[in-house]
């Protein structure tokens, strides 16, 4: 049985990044996906209305309305889904808070920022050009690189975590989710302090 708390006017926007669809669960680059998925949880809310591009719900976070998104507009055009919502909420970008994979950081740690380049990662260049800026936070979840220079980033970040690398991303995706209601909660400083290792 789900319970729907009324949130209240949206204050803030949490998105996390991804693919949709089965063959995408438990890929590296859909680790923003399993964040959205533990703060639902936690909140005991399906994430499934389909608005603005987006898989979407309101709750409480943080003391605060919060908008949780995950879009299906696939990973490279993630800014169309996130656009839409801050327009219609007026909700600004400091306020828009992304959690995405990261392959420069090690399996399992976070990195709050409080703005910041896309660094190469394509679902945040995609939000930069439609929020026209890149001063809004983000959580990065660290996947590792890939095992070889030679081999292939594209099929590196679409696999999926097994064994011993799906533990260790589960319990990083708890504390992704932690981060991001100390970040709501307490603001960025607070959040750095806590959880950039």
């Amino acid at each position: 049985m789900f319970s729907f708390q009324h949130a209240g006017p949206v204050e803030w926007i949490v998105v996390g990044l991804g693919n949709p669809g089965p063959k995408y669960d438990w890929t590296r680059h859909n680790v923003g996906f399993l964040v959205i998925d533990e703060l639902a949880d936690r909140a005991n809310i399906p994430v499934q209305r389909v608005k603005y591009k987006a898989l979407t719900n309101t709750t409480k976070l943080g003391g605060k309305s919060v908008l949780l998104m995950k879009p299906v507009t696939y990973m490279n055009l993630s800014g169309e889904a996130v656009g839409q919502a801050a327009r219609f909420y007026k909700v600004p970008p400091e306020r828009v808070l992304v959690i995405s994979d990261d392959v420069s950081l090690p399996q399992g740690k976070l990195r709050i920022r409080r703005s910041g380049s896309a660094g190469g990662h394509n679902g945040l260049k995609n939000i930069i050009a439609h929020l026209g800026t890149d001063q809004f936070p983000r959580v990065k979840v660290g996947v590792g690189n890939k095992p070889r220079p030679d081999s292939d980033m594209a099929a590196w970040v679409l696999g999926k975590f097994t064994g011993p690398d799906k533990e260790a991303m589960e319990a990083a995706v708890k504390k992704a989710a932690d981060a991001v209601t100390c970040l709501i909660e307490q603001g960025a400083d607070k959040a750095m302090a806590q959880f950039n290792g």
